[in-house]
């Protein structure tokens, strides 16, 4: 119990002393922590879907990593969610992922643009899981209590907006041109001197059947009557080269 000394003034020495500020910390209801998730998670998943279906299914066309995407990003909200209630360290909720991550892709050869996508759509889980959107209202003597933040909600929309302003523009090539190469094997290297050079891009045209913008001739083997030459062009606005990606035969039958 509190005990005065001899100068009438509290004790604060006592082990039995109470925490005032754990008297007078406010506490989140049931239906506002219910809310609080439901808005985290639902946004998250809205984003994510976007990203995912509309951006990157669009062009690669890979289910695998559809379901890769959606699940890794609503389970990295819901475990940051949960450990940054029970006051474990961010970091440590990352360095979790992380591990995660490294166990199940090291002996995966994950192309640059899936791996940019794993990390956008960690990032905006993190974002989404992380941002405060109650905030306490009230002083000591008038009801402190949680209420639902206009403000820290439109910071959180509009951060999440951003990501999506953004994919869009380098998907659709705003800022870039949008060009992939292939590696040909060419048979007439009568074509590929300089002052043919022409007739040798009017030939790649037509047998591979797309407006080409540069060639690059390579090893020239003058025994076989054979060269390699490297051929630039524009993709059309929906394709991809992922296929120049793949590593192995089975990743041609899961495209």
């Amino acid at each position: 119990m509190i005990q005065l000394d001899e100068l009438g003034e509290y004790n604060l020495a006592d082990e039995n002393v109470f925490d005032v500020q754990s008297i007078t910390d406010a506490m989140m209801t049931t239906a506002q922590s219910i809310t609080e998730l439901a808005v985290r998670f639902l946004l998250n998943l809205l984003v994510c879907w976007i990203l995912v279906h509309c951006f990157y299914y669009r062009k690669s066309r890979r289910r695998d990593y559809y379901f890769t995407f959606m699940v890794f990003s609503s389970a990295m909200l819901l475990l940051l969610y949960m450990m940054g209630n029970a006051e474990v360290g961010i970091g440590l909720t990352l360095g979790l992922f992380a591990i995660f991550g490294v166990i199940r892709y090291r002996t995966e050869t994950v192309p640059i643009r899936e791996m940019t996508y794993l990390f956008v759509i960690i990032a905006v889980a993190a974002v989404n899981g992380l941002t405060p959107i109650f905030k306490m209202v009230g002083s000591f003597s008038d009801n402190p209590h949680y209420a639902l933040s206009a403000g820290n909600l439109g910071v959180l929309a509009l951060s999440n907006l951003l990501v999506v302003c953004l994919v869009w523009v380098l998907e659709n090539n705003v800022l870039v041109k949008n060009t992939s190469t292939k590696l040909v094997l060419y048979d007439r290297i009568e074509l590929i001197t300089p002052d043919r050079r022409e007739e040798l891009i009017a030939d790649l045209e037509k047998r591979l059947g797309f407006k080409i913008d540069a060639v690059d001739i390579g090893h020239v083997d003058f025994l076989k009557d054979a060269a390699y030459i490297k051929v630039t062009y524009t993709l059309g606005k929906d394709q991809t080269a992922t296929i120049d990606q793949l590593t192995r035969a089975r990743d041609y039958a899961e495209n």
